[in-house]
């Protein structure tokens, strides 16, 4: 195997604690979005927030994702019929009252207007196996990581996202005209806030909580 040298510089403890808090302060701001600006996106903010992304670690390196970028109104359109028809669905029929219940106090509904309203919308398909019929491997943990680095990456942009996942989602394969080895695996609006944006006031578990040291 080839290799080559590291690329790294080691920090000082202050830059290391200044970097480790300056980011922990910014990730308190983002929030999931629902209510959007039309207002344009720079492409190449969006194309860059895609590659940022494709910098994820994966299984054996395969890198199983697909990021496809819709600012096609029309397209948008068709998304949002076919991912609004899904979530009446949901909560007509497959959602529990427990599930129903937690998800009240967020406002959520069958109505996904955002789908349409976002200027750009970015659609995560998992590779089930290579273009060229190759394995890949821990496809679910990798796209995930890859997903959280694009949620970061929108958010660092100074943009807004909301993780949308309707259920089933093979009609986003359909609509894009994705293969079958390719799996939908998140929905993001992204864009600016609406200027009367507001969000649900609710907070974090502490650190005390999701942290254990040994």
């Amino acid at each position: 195997m080839d290799t080559k040298p590291l690329e790294f510089r080691r920090l000082d403890e202050a830059t290391m604690h200044e970097r480790a808090t300056s980011m922990l302060e910014s990730m308190r701001t983002r929030r999931s979005v629902r209510e959007y600006s039309p207002d344009p996106v720079p492409m190449e903010v969006l194309r860059a927030i895609i590659e940022t992304a494709a910098q994820a670690p994966s299984g054996a390196n395969k890198q199983p994702w697909t990021f496809v970028l819709v600012t096609d109104p029309e397209t948008k359109s068709r998304i949002r019929v076919a991912a609004e028809d899904e979530e009446r669905r949901f909560y007509a029929e497959r959602a529990t009252p427990e599930w129903l219940e937690d998800l009240a106090h967020l406002g959520t509904d069958s109505d996904k207007p955002f789908l349409e309203v976002a200027p750009a919308l970015i659609v995560v398909f998992a590779q089930t196996k290579a273009p060229d019929g190759g394995g890949h491997y821990y496809v679910k943990e990798s796209v995930g990581l890859a997903s959280g680095f694009l949620i970061a990456a929108i958010h660092n942009a100074g943009l807004v996202t909301l993780t949308h996942t309707p259920s089933p989602m093979g009609f986003l394969g359909e609509v894009l005209g994705r293969p079958p080895e390719e799996r939908a695996f998140l929905l993001l609006p992204v864009g600016y806030p609406a200027d009367d944006c507001e969000v649900p006031d609710i907070g974090r578990k502490p650190r005390s909580s999701v942290l254990v040291e040994v």
